[in-house]
């Protein structure tokens, strides 16, 4: 069996974590709370790699550019938007379950 080492820690250590997160935010939460991790490094993603193509481009004040500048700021607050709507939408569908 391969070990896994990530950040120093073993498969054991690893486990505890896992089993501690599960207790921690209960298996129903678990897959909300890794589709809102998911968009917030999509979102996260976006926005550095706006803004290393804004360092690699020196004619960044070209109307093209400002055009794409404001297209991806757009972009960021749709998928904010977005993901606020979503959990909006799954904590309304956990209380009429309840």
């Amino acid at each position: 069996m391969i070990p896994l080492a990530i950040a120093g820690l073993g498969t054991p250590e690893l486990i505890i974590i896992l089993v501690v997160i599960i207790l921690l935010f209960g298996a129903a939460k678990l897959p909300e709370l890794a589709r809102g991790s998911g968009r917030a490094l999509r979102i996260f993603k976006a926005e550095t790699k706006g803004l290393i193509d804004d360092d690699k481009s020196p004619d960044a004040t070209t109307p093209e550019a400002e055009r794409e500048l404001h297209a991806r700021q757009q972009q960021a607050e749709l998928d904010a938007r977005q993901a606020e709507l979503d959990a909006q939408r799954e904590r309304l569908r956990r209380n009429d379950t309840a």
